[in-house]
């Protein structure tokens, strides 16, 4: 195994899960259970490889259909399915999921946890003699996967924190169904080879990023303030 190549593939998934605990400020998550969420993640990728093999077998479309259904089902809907089933779970269940920031926290980690390998199998194998592969994944496919993560946790602590059961349930439907969206667009774009489509590429990575950052930026923002009351409190 090269070694430069290494950590080029698990450098983008390291860098957003530090930048994100060292914003985590006012009420960090317990690093064991960071670190086992993460693992669970890299570990998903075992399901996720069984059932996407099962789906490409059962394919029977071609050209644009063929590239929907690959993008959307196969990949978009087994990797957010297996990647939020390990926060249900685990951190969810726990008392330490008790803001609603914790739903992003523990979705990106355990979605890089599954980045991580992905990177490593593209990066350092499939594809170790092309230079420029581990540079467009961790610029665009890395971070892609964090975005469609701060999208399943902001709609999992909605529901975890919303006492009315019909507007919880709703959210516990979004919190899967929103990020397979987002991952499927994503993956459609480039696999349907369709010149107007790419052009729109990098302007929908910009606009799923701003409006996940918002999603974030609000949650940091409720965060800081329920430590500021909890501090008043005492």
């Amino acid at each position: 195994m090269d070694l430069r190549l290494f950590i080029i593939a698990i450098t983008p998934a390291i860098v957003i899960i530090l930048s994100l605990y060292l914003s985590d400020r006012h009420d960090r998550e317990p690093f064991k259970l960071l670190v086992l969420t993460y693992i669970l993640g890299a570990l998903s990728v075992i399901p996720i490889i069984i059932v996407e093999e099962l789906l490409l077998r059962l394919n029977v479309f071609t050209g644009l259909l063929y590239a929907f259904y690959t993008s959307f089902v196969v990949a978009g809907l087994t990797e957010e399915f297996f990647k939020r089933l390990i926060v249900l779970k685990l951190p969810y269940r726990t008392k330490y999921f008790n803001e609603k920031l914790d739903g992003i926290i523990y979705s990106v980690f355990a979605s890089m946890g599954f980045a991580t390998v992905e990177n490593i199998v593209y990066v350092v194998y499939r594809y170790a003699n092309n230079p420029h592969v581990g540079l467009y994944r961790g610029v665009f496919s890395v971070p892609a996967h964090a975005v469609f993560a701060i999208t399943m946790g902001y709609y999992l602590s909605l529901a975890k924190y919303d006492s009315d059961e019909r507007r919880r349930r709703i959210n516990l439907r979004r919190s899967l169904y929103m990020p397979i969206l987002l991952h499927g667009t994503f993956n459609f774009i480039l696999m349907s080879r369709i010149p107007q489509l790419t052009a729109l590429f990098i302007p929908y990575v910009i606009y799923i990023w701003w409006i996940n950052q918002r999603k974030l930026s609000k949650f940091l923002y409720d965060s800081r303030t329920r430590a500021i009351g909890i501090k008043r409190e005492e």
